[in-house]
């Protein structure tokens, strides 16, 4: 008898981790939490965690700006094309940045591809368009690799850009789509230029 409640009672600790959510949880609501509000980099309008406009492009560089972090060279898409880039993972192994080259050695651009970073308005990867609060005025249509999505300026920064992806839109492709088809378009980078 002892031994049939023991194994009663392992089956139903199985069946209830089983069925445990692995996603995040609001604790208020038992919403799925598609964003973070853990920091792991911040990005402002003149710099990104500590890399900036005069921070050379190497891994030495940029792990120095980014203490905590290691960075690999990846193959990465942005608008126009794919190219070789170095990504910043955090010492857990997420990927937080993915940093470009520019023609002078330095940092051309970074792109901010997790929701464990914020941006200078408080954005953050996974919010929706609506809940960030871009205009459609402050935003263009995507092009090439990044066709059918939105690039909107980061309210009061322009040289931080918002990708946002829009869920089921099969376009026209050549203009942004209707405001109501940007409402819940959800950011999917942060990207930023330092200024020149």
């Amino acid at each position: 008898m002892r031994l049939t409640a023991i194994g009663f009672a392992c089956l139903f600790a199985l069946t209830g981790a089983a069925c445990a959510p692995t996603a995040d949880l609001d604790g208020t609501s038992g919403r799925l939490v598609r964003t973070s509000n853990i920091t792991l980099v911040q990005i402002a309008e003149d710099h990104v965690g500590g890399i900036t406009g005069e921070t050379q492009y190497g891994q030495k560089a940029i792990e120095a700006a980014l203490p905590g972090f290691t960075t690999e060279g990846i193959q990465t898409a942005n608008e126009n094309s794919t190219e070789w880039a170095l990504a910043a993972f955090n010492s857990d192994g997420f990927q937080v940045l993915q940093v470009f080259k520019g023609q002078n050695g330095k940092v051309r651009t970074v792109h901010g591809v997790t929701h464990h970073l914020q941006g200078p308005n408080g954005e953050r990867i996974g919010m929706t368009f609506s809940e960030i609060g871009s205009s459609r005025a402050d935003c263009r249509v995507g092009q090439n690799l990044w066709r059918g999505m939105a690039i909107c300026h980061s309210d009061g920064h322009p040289n931080v850009e918002l990708v946002y992806a829009i869920p089921g839109y099969d376009g026209p492709f050549d203009r942004l789509p209707a405001e109501n088809d940007l409402f819940d378009a959800q950011l999917q980078r942060i990207l930023w230029t330092p200024k020149s």
